[in-house]
């Protein structure tokens, strides 16, 4: 096991990278924990919970909404839950986001940790204090930026992870690639999916770079005022199409990606657009979509992103190299018309 800290504005958070689901019970106490999960880990590892009080709920992302969370917060009230208890989310970034947010909001503020499941939550979701949920169409529109207080990497949790799963998290690895690694965007073209699959020891080192990049961009600009926002590389469009057409974030983000890049090319000068669909494309993600632009661009008005009649919007000037640029709303509209 490898632990590394980082230190927040509120908190220091420890990260247990390598770890075991049983290192738990030392990072908290049992008799005032309460988990949460979704159906599908409860149902694969079902004697991980033993012993443990825990929420199941149903997966997916048309469950992470205010419904879901009143749910929870019923059940807390069952538990007897008060402000000693941890909450432990186990999951996928829906079941981190929702369980981030109750402890958020569960009188004024309770202890939380995740232990991610996917390769999503372990390089993204769960890194970062971010914690919301959707409102239609509105992916993240309502939340709250809060720490958790640790993060637990059990890596046996991707053996039961479906293959579209691994394609989905991958997605972020290219991101964080594009944006702040030219060496390891490198390595992505060198390797495939099947590699880091059967390589334990390579997916490890790969996941542990992840989480350093995103922690370290997080550590600097927690409330994203800066270069935080260098993370919504693909996500401003990729947001906007993901609940408008059921898309794994993964397939949406990347869509999202190649039409930054494309976006860059006109107003960065950008010029390896090509590179970026080639290992999007060898990671099995998509890159060009046919999409409701008009219906899309609505949705992106209300991007959080947006300041009155601008978007900041994340662009790449080089492989390694992501910049944020104040786009008038009206020339986005009609640059996102013309891809």
């Amino acid at each position: 096991m490898q632990k590394k800290s980082y230190q927040f504005s509120s908190k220091k958070v420890d990260y247990y990278f390598d770890a075991d689901f049983s290192y738990l019970s030392k990072l908290t106490d049992q008799d005032h924990t309460v988990l949460v999960t979704d159906e599908h880990i409860f149902n694969l590892h079902p004697k991980k919970f033993k012993g443990w009080n825990t929420i199941v709920l149903k997966p997916g992302e048309e469950f992470k909404v205010q419904a879901t969370v009143n749910a929870i917060i019923e059940q807390l009230i069952e538990f007897g839950a008060d402000r000693k208890t941890t909450l432990v989310g186990i999951g996928g970034g829906v079941v981190t986001d929702l369980t981030g947010y109750v402890a958020a909001v569960y009188m004024r503020g309770v202890r939380c940790g995740f232990l991610p499941t996917t390769v999503l939550a372990m390089v993204d979701a769960s890194i970062g204090g971010k914690n919301g949920i959707d409102v239609g169409v509105y992916k993240n529109l309502v939340g709250t930026i809060r720490q958790p207080d640790f993060l637990l990497y059990d890596y046996g949790f991707l053996k039961t992870l479906p293959q579209s799963e691994w394609t989905n998290g991958f997605a972020e690895i290219i991101k964080h690639s594009c944006i702040k690694d030219a060496a390891m965007f490198r390595e992505l073209e060198g390797n495939s999916l099947k590699y880091y699959m059967k390589d334990k020891a390579a997916l490890g080192k790969l996941i542990r770079r992840n989480a350093g990049i995103k922690s370290t961009v997080v550590e600097k600009d927690e409330f994203e005022k800066g270069d935080r926002r260098l993370l919504n590389f693909g996500h401003t469009l990729g947001h906007a199409i993901e609940n408008m057409y059921e898309l794994s974030h993964g397939q949406a983000i990347s869509i999202g990606m190649t039409a930054a890049c494309q976006l860059s090319e006109s107003l960065a000068g950008f010029k390896e657009t090509a590179r970026v669909i080639s290992v999007l494309d060898r990671y099995g993600l998509p890159t060009m979509a046919e999409f409701d632009k008009a219906a899309a661009f609505n949705v992106l008005k209300m991007d959080k992103k947006k300041e009155k009649a601008a978007m900041n919007y994340v662009l790449l000037s080089k492989i390694g190299k992501g910049i944020v640029q104040f786009v008038p709303m009206a020339a986005l509209e009609t640059l996102i018309d013309n891809l």
